[in-house]
């Protein structure tokens, strides 16, 4: 499942964000365009390592893939960071 939100808020002592919803699934439409030369950069990059194409294309989707459910909170002394791909 490819991830289609990102949930961001904010948190300072003088400023209180909410919640903001970011809809990650409007991006496809650009990397579909950018599609030849993103399969170009794979490779290029499986040139370099000295690899199979398919496999850089499988690690890329597998990384892609995986980022659902990953939160990421970040304090530092009054202001805080949430992450959160859903």
């Amino acid at each position: 499942m490819t991830p289609n939100f990102v949930v961001l808020g904010i948190d300072t002592p003088g400023f209180h964000w909410p919640k903001l919803w970011l809809p990650i699934f409007l991006l496809w439409v650009p990397v579909i365009l950018l599609s030849p030369i993103i399969l170009l950069a794979f490779v290029a990059l499986a040139i370099a390592n000295r690899t199979n194409i398919w496999r850089v294309v499988a690690i890329f989707w597998d990384i892609l893939c995986s980022l659902p459910g990953t939160h990421v909170r970040v304090s530092a002394q009054d202001a805080r960071v949430l992450v959160r791909i859903l």
